[in-house]
């Protein structure tokens, strides 16, 4: 589990980190924004995540 932070209301949601896939979309449970990743991040888990990606923290390309 990771728990990603809406960066417009600041809400913390607990979401499944996948080993083997990324999480591109997240919809925010208080403001209902759609989260997508920053450029340069291949998930919402890497751009607004209290950690990286398991694949990231394995070191594996992410979600090639």
């Amino acid at each position: 589990m990771a728990t990603v932070i809406c960066p417009k209301c600041g809400q913390a949601d607990e979401v499944k980190a996948a080993t083997e896939s990324c999480l591109f979309f997240h919809e925010c449970s208080g403001c209902l924004v759609l989260l997508k990743p920053l450029a340069g991040d291949c998930c919402v888990i890497c751009s607004f995540g209290d950690e990286k990606c398991p694949p990231k923290l394995d070191e594996d390309s992410c979600c090639d």
